[in-house]
């Protein structure tokens, strides 16, 4: 069964940084043909979109984040890395990751990021 879990989140200050970390079970994130992405909830808000990285290792990202934020993948780990700098109050938000593994669509439980300014 795949599974993605979401750590990282905190309370910050506004120019803090966080790492936030998407470990998946279930299946190898290097060799699924589908990339991973970070996507976050606001209160209030719709689910957007924040940031890619490809199966092949392209990356892209929202332009609300770049450059502050990036993403990578450590197949050693089988996680996906969002590291979050210069964070604004803006950035509040529950924070998911999602990845497609054949016709479905998965995602984590999500992480909390609070910034403070």
């Amino acid at each position: 069964q795949v599974q993605l879990a979401e750590s990282g989140g905190g309370l910050a200050q506004a120019g803090d940084v966080l790492k936030l970390s998407c470990t998946a079970s279930g299946i190898t994130l290097s060799t699924n043909p589908n990339g991973v992405a970070w996507f976050r909830q606001a209160p209030g808000k719709e689910r957007e979109w924040v940031a890619t990285v490809a199966s092949g290792g392209a990356t892209n990202y929202a332009d609300s984040v770049y450059p502050r934020f990036h993403i990578w993948r450590d197949n050693a780990e089988n996680t996906v890395y969002l590291q979050m700098t210069n964070l604004k109050p803006e950035d509040t938000a529950i924070y998911y990751c999602n990845t497609l593994v054949v016709d479905r669509a998965y995602w984590g439980q999500g992480t909390q990021v609070t910034v403070s300014s």
